[in-house]
């Protein structure tokens, strides 16, 4: 949220998850940032490049094909032809 406030948005938060709702267009960047455990569920099929730990991979994301992600720094650019839209639930 600090680093890219126009991407996310926080959808809900309590004392256990906050649930993030992320949208993007195609050739949007984040800056480096950070997210503890989650899961996300992608809300569109989207392709994207993810720099963490130094590596870089591709990843696309197939519409409610929801996935865990464990907690990571990472910076990333949609790729694709086509909006990023995604809900991230993470654990506090």
């Amino acid at each position: 949220m600090k680093t890219d406030p126009d991407l996310y948005s926080v959808v809900f938060e309590n004392e256990r998850v906050r649930v993030l709702e992320y949208r993007d267009h195609p050739g949007d960047r984040t800056s480096s940032h950070s997210h503890p455990d989650m899961v996300i569920i992608p809300l569109a099929t989207f392709r994207r490049r993810l720099t963490v730990d130094g590596r870089t991979v591709e990843v696309e994301k197939v519409v409610h094909d929801a996935g865990w992600v464990p907690a990571q720094t990472h910076a990333g650019e949609n790729i694709g032809t086509t909006d990023s839209h995604a809900l991230f639930v993470e654990l506090k």
